[in-house]
């Protein structure tokens, strides 16, 4: 295919200008998030100092480590299962085990929360909860 007729099927296929309500959602989620992170940080670093910001980076970088080595250990020996299968066979079935009740409590937690403030829930979104919290029991 020549440059030419590249830019022609490229002027051919154009974007269509339509938001979805899913798509606003996402975009009015996305500015709470962000707007209360912002605010609830600046607040945070306003009475406690710059401390704030050092445990900041912190808790970052524990994240990024984390995200690193769970990537690493999946490159390394894919397993079937989540990451709680990472935790089982580096550490041992009582982390496996924590690991996965830690992750469940949190699941509930989470459908707790949406419930509570009526938050709207995808029909696929409730389906995965409900396989989430199967899989937990």
């Amino acid at each position: 295919m020549t440059p030419r007729e590249e830019v022609a099927t490229a002027q051919d296929t154009r974007l269509r200008r339509e938001l979805r309500p899913r798509h606003l959602r996402m975009i009015a989620l996305g500015g709470i998030i962000g707007a209360s992170l912002f605010v609830g940080s600046g607040a945070v670093i306003h009475t406690v100092g710059p401390a704030a910001v050092l445990s900041y980076i912190i808790g970052g970088l524990l994240v990024v480590f984390v995200m690193r080595m769970l990537g690493e250990m999946a490159a390394a020996e894919p397993a079937l299962g989540s990451f709680m299968e990472y935790a089982r066979e580096s550490l041992g079935g009582w982390a496996g085990f924590t690991v996965g009740w830690l992750y469940c409590t949190y699941a509930r937690s989470w459908t707790d929360v949406k419930h509570r403030y009526s938050l709207a829930v995808d029909p696929a979104e409730k389906v995965e909860l409900g396989r989430m919290l199967q899989s937990c029991m």
